[in-house]
This record gives C-alpha cells, structure tokens and sequence, in this order.
C-alpha cells in the first residue's frame, strides 16, 4: 500500500496569520492535511506518492509543505514516490532529476518515457547514483490512455514496446532481491493487460494507480505480481483521504491487496 497524496486547497479551511498570503495559507492547511493522512495511515503503508502539480500550484509555499511532507513521511519510516511524470529531452530531463533526487531527495519518481529511451537515461542515472527507484508509464490508468498507448506498432501495442525499455534497464537499478527499482506505472482500470505486462517486465516493480476512486478493485491487481509480494505497489489517494477514518480504510485496503498478493502466488 502506498497513500498518494493529492491535497486540494479548495476543499481545506486555510487558518490566515498575521503577513501571511493566501498562497502560503493553502499550503499551511495543505502540509497539515497531508501530515495527518500520514499520520494516521503510516501502520498500513510502505510508501507515501505525493502529486508534485497539488504542491507546486501554490509556488513556493507549495514546495515548503511537500519538503514538510517528504520530512513527516521519512520520520514515519515511509518512502517517497515523487509523481510528477516528468520527461523531457535529456538536458532538461537531467536538471529534473536533480530536482527529484537532489533538492527533494526522493526515494522514486514517475517519469514519461515517450520522449525515447535517451531522454531516461538521465534520470535513470541519477537513480541509481542516488540508490532511488523511477516507474515510467508504461499503460496509465486514465480512460484515455487506450488513445496513445494502446495502438498498434510493429504487431504490437506501444504500450507493450515501452514495456521492453523499461524490461531492458532493470539490471540498471536491479537490488538485492532480485527485484528492479527500474519500475512501470500500470493501471488497475485495465487488469487485462497487468498479466502481459508482468511477463514482459518480469523483474520490476509496478506502480498500480486506478485502485478506489477511478474504479478499480485491488482483487484485479493480483496478475501483476511477481513470486515477490513486493513486486507491487498500489497508491489509493481518494478513497483513503476521503473516507470517514482513513487509518481504516488504509489498512482494509491493505488487507485486500495483501489477499490478491497471496492469490496470484497460488
């Protein structure tokens, strides 16, 4: 299980102090949600994903709270996956990295690999200097995705041919375990192609998204696990923040995840 984190202003009670500015008042109120999801969920979670665009839309007051969340999440003994699908020519994709795992000092980041297979390379560098983890988007779990990823190329879908670059630098960031820190985003709304994928991509990580809120249950998760329980990750955001008492529904969620771990290695 892994709490994303994907705080609306709008929806909080900012507290105004004294010379303080509606910016730096959405991210006081924010910092003080996210710390308390954390709080209340760090039992049943491995990792924290906090959604850089719902920080960075208050400038930087915005980065002030996520340097406060990232700070709460490492004292809770949590990681951090930094989604922010970042990709760009490999200049500018190596002054990303810099920020995700220099000034933020994440433990992974979501990046996109649809700029080629050079425009990873430096992010994938960085990584591994840094002992961290990227999940490129391989198949997302938006209802659009099908428009892009799913079409055909060569016999097959794209989304299957960034499977192979990602299935082709896991020896990059491959740990102790056997598993690859050189991960996929693969989305629960399509549980069809979780089997594919494993096969294609055998030694990563996935990151799961769609799990809750967008539709998905955490039973149609289980092809996408390894022999390794810890081949999968699942962030659930909304149906965990939203919920009554979120500590519940973390661990309800995590039981469920945990059973569709223990159903595929059957």
């Amino acid at each position: 299980m892994c709490l994303g984190l994907d705080p609306d202003p709008s929806g909080l009670e900012p507290r105004p102090r004294q010379a303080e500015t509606p910016a730096e008042a959405a991210a006081e109120a924010v910092a003080e949600r996210c710390l308390a999801l954390i709080t209340a969920t760090a039992d049943a979670c491995v990792a924290v994903k906090p959604q850089l665009a719902c920080f960075e839309r208050l400038g930087w007051p915005g980065w002030r709270a996520l340097e406060r969340v990232v700070a709460a999440a490492r004292d809770a003994g949590l990681l951090v996956v930094a989604d922010g699908k970042r990709g760009d020519v490999p200049h500018t994709a190596s002054v990303y990295a810099e920020s995700l795992f220099g000034a933020l000092g994440a433990d992974a980041a979501t990046v996109n690999p649809l700029l080629g297979a050079d425009a990873l390379e430096p992010l994938i560098d960085a990584a591994e200097r840094a002992g961290a983890g990227v999940f490129a988007l391989v198949r997302t779990s938006n209802p659009g995705a099908a428009d892009v990823l799913d079409l055909p190329v060569d016999g097959a879908p794209l989304h299957e041919h960034l499977a192979a670059i990602v299935a082709g630098r896991s020896s990059r960031l491959a740990g102790a375990s056997g598993l690859s820190g050189m991960g996929a985003v693969v989305g629960a709304t399509e549980p069809e192609h979780l089997g594919r994928l494993r096969e294609l991509m055998p030694d990563s990580i996935f990151l799961v998204p769609g799990v809750g809120a967008q539709g998905g249950s955490a039973a149609a998760v289980a092809p996408a696990f390894s022999a390794d329980p810890a081949s999968v990750l699942v962030p659930v955001s909304r149906a965990v923040a939203g919920a009554d008492d979120p500590g519940a529904a973390a661990r309800e969620l995590r039981a469920q995840v945990w059973a569709a771990s223990q159903s595929s290695a059957r």
